[in-house]
């Protein structure tokens, strides 16, 4: 492996932002960023070296995120689809829904788990492909190679997107991620953001700042500052029923939730409460699990109006089954599914969860679940989830089949 002498390190931290830039337009960061390496010529002499030297905080987090991963990848091998509006996904007259888009069918106010049938309403226009995971999946498996040059610490999210801690690297986070990204483009042709920052929650949130194809980053001084604005939507755990609760307290922003002290969160949100006081203070001490499988996964809904019938359940099932069809085509295509599950919260805050081994994850089937759950206390329900649980794993093959 080529190294650089002194004199090439001192070369390299010569070069200023606009030259880092230029050498690779692809990777350009759109965020915070000093320029301290020429990526499209050096990314190798990073392996091992200090090139531009930093004095690390405990912790330099990179939340990596491919740019609409799936059609990426389709318009990459179909240049004839280039600039047109694309979309993976389950054909209209089969109920399907889409596994992700592009930006140009985005713009349409097409989405990701979106019903086709309603895709093609928005945008009449749009090219829906059949999904191929064994082709995804071997993108998956180069971009991952690329990964690991530059730290072992990796948590992958789906085939898409994955946590990479960089504490241990000599270079400084944020140009190291546009070498990363830029090795990425250069070797797959796919682009991706970067959020880059001294936790996950931070580095997930800062992902999406400089969307697609950009990065962000936020530096320790600038969290507190950072937070202050951002509306509490962003932070992991708050959905529709949180940021409700919260409004009606006068809160949108996190430097408004700031306000209240930890035993007023926690009487308003239960355990909840411990974590929201840190969270909206860019707090997060969770570290990046490498090769960490998750055992289930679901998708539920908390309804203002509680359903009083059946078939209100049922209708809102149907469309719950679709987010999780998604969920899984997008973030575990390759796993065996040993269970699935349906589960209610009625008005009392009483549940129950209705599960069986040996079903596949088809409508008629979590319906039937529905229905055994519903029946055992014909109660008001004010919460439906649907999940599936998976088979062991072992680590190795957990591994190859993740980013």
């Amino acid at each position: 492996m080529e190294r650089l002498g002194n004199r090439d390190r001192t070369e390299a931290h010569r070069l200023s932002e606009r030259e880092v830039s230029e050498s690779n337009p692809a990777a350009q960061p759109s965020g915070n960023f000093t320029g301290c390496l020429d990526s499209a010529r050096h990314d190798e002499a990073i392996f091992g070296v200090t090139y531009c030297p930093v004095e690390k905080t405990p912790r330099s987090i990179i939340h990596l995120d491919m740019d609409c991963f799936y059609a990426a990848i389709e318009v990459r091998d179909r240049p004839s689809l280039r600039g047109k509006p694309v979309a993976v996904g389950g054909a209209r007259d089969r109920r399907g829904v889409l596994t992700t888009c592009n930006y140009e069918a985005r713009k349409f106010g097409v989405h990701s788990a979106m019903p086709t049938f309603m895709a093609l309403q928005r945008c009449p226009n749009l090219i829906v492909l059949p999904t191929r995971f064994d082709v995804y999946r071997r993108e998956a498996a180069v971009i991952r190679g690329i990964l690991y040059r530059f730290t072992s610490l990796i948590e992958p999210l789906s085939l898409d997107e994955a946590y990479l801690d960089v504490s241990g690297h000599p270079g400084a986070p944020g140009p190291l991620a546009q070498v990363i990204r830029g090795t990425i483009f250069r070797e797959a042709k796919l682009t991706s953001s970067a959020g880059i920052g001294p936790n996950k929650l931070i580095a997930k949130i800062a992902s999406e700042m400089n969307k697609p194809n950009g990065q962000f980053e936020v530096r320790p001084e600038e969290v507190s500052r950072f937070m202050q604005d951002l509306p509490v939507r962003k932070i992991w755990g708050i959905g529709e029923k949180t940021e409700r609760k919260l409004e009606e307290l006068g809160v949108k922003a996190c430097g408004e939730l700031q306000r209240f002290s930890r035993p007023e969160l926690v009487d308003l949100f239960g355990k909840f409460g411990l974590d929201l006081y840190d969270l909206c203070r860019g707090i997060d001490d969770r570290p990046v699990e490498p090769d960490r499988p998750r055992k289930s996964l679901s998708t539920e809904e908390t309804f203002a109006v509680d359903l009083t019938t059946l078939e209100q359940c049922e209708e809102k099932l149907e469309e719950l089954f679709q987010d999780l069809m998604a969920d899984l085509a997008q973030k575990e295509s390759t796993r065996e599914i040993t269970k699935i599950f349906v589960k209610l919260k009625f008005n009392d805050f009483t549940r129950t969860t209705a599960e069986r081994a040996g079903l596949a994850p088809t409508l008629p089937d979590f319906r039937s679940l529905l229905n055994e759950a519903f029946a055992r206390t014909g109660k008001p329900v004010r919460l439906i989830g649907v999940g599936v649980r998976f088979a062991d794993t072992e680590p190795e093959n957990a591994q190859m089949n993740l980013l």
